[in-house]
């Protein structure tokens, strides 16, 4: 979803054929990075988990010569964008799964920001702040639904205790750092609570299908699980 979601924003703001200059912040296996090298675009994947840097190095090395060339991969903090770029040196900059790790998130969005040139495109993907108490609601565990309410911290499927954004906040956010909301859509509105593991359903097409509508539609998008909002450089 979030694929088809980031290839409609830049085929909307982009000319057909341009070769994007792509940061992917928090890369972590650079399923997203590769994709976009594949595409065409000049990619770079900034990650700090040496696991997953090595992953992705070695998906790397079994593509094709011109693949490689057009992606570098480096390890570091998303945080420290500003040691490793210059001021909007990229058309595109994705950060993606990220900010549910980060406690103080607006430095570091701040710092995503000035990545942009003008009139580029900030991709962020997002726990949803708004719908946490939909899935314990769901599998009727009252307690934990009741509670998260009135709270943005959850523990997530690995049982780490991160947080959630809610999209209030980072629209204003967004509108701050120059980088004003253009679009938003939802992820994971009907399947968020099939379990790890599930098989895939005969008619995945459908169920892809359903939850493209859904991610674009009111009121459904609004309690997605994800969050994917896109910010444009003022």
């Amino acid at each position: 979803m979030v694929a088809r979601q980031l290839d409609e924003q830049i085929s909307g703001r982009f000319p057909v054929g341009q070769r994007l200059r792509v940061l992917d912040v928090g890369m972590g296996q650079g399923t997203q990075a590769l994709r976009l090298a594949r595409a065409g675009h000049q990619v770079t994947g900034l990650e700090q988990d040496p696991k997953m840097v090595a992953v992705a190095r070695e998906s790397l090395t079994g593509e094709p010569e011109g693949i490689r060339k057009r992606m570098r991969i480096i390890e570091g903090d998303g945080r420290d964008t500003g040691v490793h770029f210059l001021p909007g040196a990229f058309d595109v900059v994705l950060c993606h799964g990220v900010l549910m790790y980060v406690e103080e998130p607006d430095p570091l969005l701040a710092g995503l920001a000035r990545m942009l040139a003008h009139g580029g495109l900030l991709s962020l993907l997002v726990r949803n702040g708004d719908a946490l108490a939909l899935r314990p609601g769901l599998s009727g565990a009252w307690a934990d639904a009741l509670t998260a309410f009135d709270t943005t911290a959850y523990r997530n499927r690995l049982g780490l205790d991160v947080r959630a954004d809610r999209l209030k906040d980072l629209t204003s956010t967004l509108a701050g750092i120059g980088a004003p909301l253009h679009a938003w859509y939802g992820v994971r509105v009907f399947t968020d609570t099939a379990a790890d593991g599930a098989e895939v359903p005969g008619d995945v097409q459908t169920l892809l299908a359903v939850e493209e509508r859904a991610g674009r539609t009111d009121p459904y998008r609004g309690v997605a699980a994800l969050l994917h909002l896109c910010g444009v450089r003022g």
